[in-house]
């Protein structure tokens, strides 16, 4: 297991995160996973023995349930606090009244206090604010978090599922007012979604953002398990649940490619799939989750895969995006300096 500087932070994190949507399964959160107590500490206990020190959780997974279930892992495990980062995630509905959402200081403030009660812990290391907020100005939502954090109940703070130029005015507003900066960004990203590439990618790298990112096997779809017409079986997660959204004649050729790459290394082409993530140089760490043990064991083993350059070529080459305005310009008109822009 490997271990990455948190943004520009002085936090170290393992290049997995425990991902824990599947824990509890409650209302809606069913069709994803629907793990008790028992199997929770499993996990929670096999994923730290094997060197996974960062685990992510949210409010709204499970109705909460799924706070309370790693809450009460980290306890029975005698788990150091010191010994693991913890992230947390506030913005999604948590009750039936109108201020039960969003990224309102009101709502910040009491959505704080309940993960922390859930979870048993007196701080979390990583706050995420989980989506783009369309009525709260962005100055309260920083103001607020910043709040949090001088209060100690927070360490650090990100967003997951914003857009570049969102994340570039909120810390350049943090940097105005001398507040809390966003550290991070949890988004999306798979051999078979790599829109993060177009405006992301360069921002992050500008700025020194950390990148977590979700869904790495695509719902499940780069599992492996798919038909030739691109169908999976019966009581899969992406069966049930098809999310996220991809184009699937370009997944399904990047499965082909994964299956002769795994087949010369004797993996999993899920295996394939994570190493790729963790192949690029902006990821800092990659959050997977397991319906098993079995597929726990295979999810862990991706940090022993290392892919060549004529792996990383091929599958580059085969799930690549097609050109989009204005990058294929950018790259035309700056094909003549030196030295060749970051990517």
């Amino acid at each position: 297991m490997r271990y990455k500087q948190l943004g520009r932070t002085g936090l170290m994190v393992s290049e997995l995160c425990l991902g824990t949507m599947t824990f509890g399964g409650k209302g809606f959160w069913t069709v994803v996973g629907q793990q008790g107590q028992e199997l929770v500490d499993q996990i929670v206990q096999r994923s730290l023995a094997a060197g996974v020190n960062f685990i992510d959780t949210a409010d709204v997974y499970s109705e909460g349930e799924s706070e309370k279930l790693l809450g009460r892992a980290l306890k029975n495990l005698g788990v150091a606090r010191s010994d693991v980062v913890i992230a947390t995630k506030a913005f999604g509905r948590t009750g039936a009244g109108p201020n039960d959402l969003g990224a309102s200081r009101g709502h910040l403030m009491d959505a704080i206090a309940k993960s922390l009660d859930r979870l048993q812990l007196d701080y979390v290391d990583l706050y995420q604010i989980h989506g783009w907020d369309t009525v709260t100005p962005i100055e309260e939502t920083l103001r607020a978090l910043d709040d949090i954090v001088r209060s100690g109940r927070v360490r650090y703070i990100g967003v997951s599922n914003w857009a570049a130029w969102q994340m570039m005015k909120a810390n350049g507003l943090a940097e105005r007012h001398d507040w809390m900066r966003f550290e991070t960004v949890q988004a999306y990203y798979s051999i078979a979604g790599r829109d993060l590439e177009r405006e992301i990618v360069p921002l992050v790298n500008d700025q020194k953002m950390g990148v977590l990112v979700w869904s790495p096997l695509a719902g499940g779809f780069l599992s492996g398990k798919t038909d030739a017409d691109g169908k999976l079986p019966d009581g899969t997660r992406r069966a049930t649940f098809d999310f996220p959204p991809l184009d699937r004649p370009r997944a399904m050729a990047a499965i082909a490619a994964m299956r002769e790459v795994g087949a010369r290394h004797g993996v999993s082409v899920a295996r394939v799939a994570l190493a790729w993530v963790l192949a690029k140089p902006w990821v800092t760490s990659i959050i997977f989750g397991a319906k098993t043990l079995e597929q726990l064991d295979d999810n862990l083993a991706a940090t022993t895969l290392t892919l060549t350059s004529e792996d990383l070529a091929a599958l580059d080459a085969v799930s690549a995006l097609p050109p989009e305005y204005p990058g294929w310009m950018l790259a035309f008109q700056g094909a003549n300096r030196l030295p060749a822009p970051k990517v």
